[in-house]
């Protein structure tokens, strides 16, 4: 009995996949027939879609602030001159020295010029200029962007040594 009902089903499995098949692949019957063109008159090939040129946008200018610091380096850090003998300690606590002057008021050019071994700023009172977020280390960029203009930074590490960073713009 099983062997009946099993080729039954066999013959019809390949008539509803042809089915389903044709059904799949046949128009629908809702299709749009094209317009038939005027009596006498050819159809020219529509001419390719012109390409025009784009480009793309100019590069949004970085927002750049300004700002001073005062470095003090420690003769294990980044970039210390060899003439740098003080260990993270020392460096940690005259670092803490200027930056407790500059909170109590003192010019912090002036400070930049005592306490600062920043070879490139420290002579001209700190002053880094104008510069975007990403030029500068990452927690020195961070730090000095969360400032608003005037503010002073608490001691920020680096690489470098220990900042204290003054916002000026």
């Amino acid at each position: 009995m099983r062997r009946p009902m099993l080729r039954a089903l066999t013959a019809l499995v390949p008539v509803v996949f042809f089915s389903a098949c044709a059904a799949l692949t046949s128009p629908p019957e809702t299709e749009v027939e094209p317009k038939p063109a005027a009596l006498g008159s050819v159809a020219a090939p529509s001419p390719p879609p012109k390409l025009r040129e784009v480009q793309a946008p100019p590069p949004k200018e970085e927002e750049k602030i300004g700002a001073s610091h005062i470095l003090v380096s420690y003769k294990e850090s980044r970039n210390a001159a060899p003439t740098i003998t003080r260990t993270k300690d020392q460096a940690r606590k005259r670092a803490e020295e200027a930056l407790k002057k500059a909170k109590a008021g003192k010019d912090f050019a002036a400070l930049a010029k005592e306490y600062s071994d920043d070879p490139g700023s420290g002579a001209k009172g700190g002053d880094l200029g104008m510069f975007p977020k990403t030029m500068m280390v990452k927690p020195f960029g961070d730090a000095a962007f969360a400032l608003k203009p005037g503010e002073i930074s608490g001691i920020v590490e680096t690489d470098f040594g220990f900042h204290v960073i003054k916002r000026t713009q």
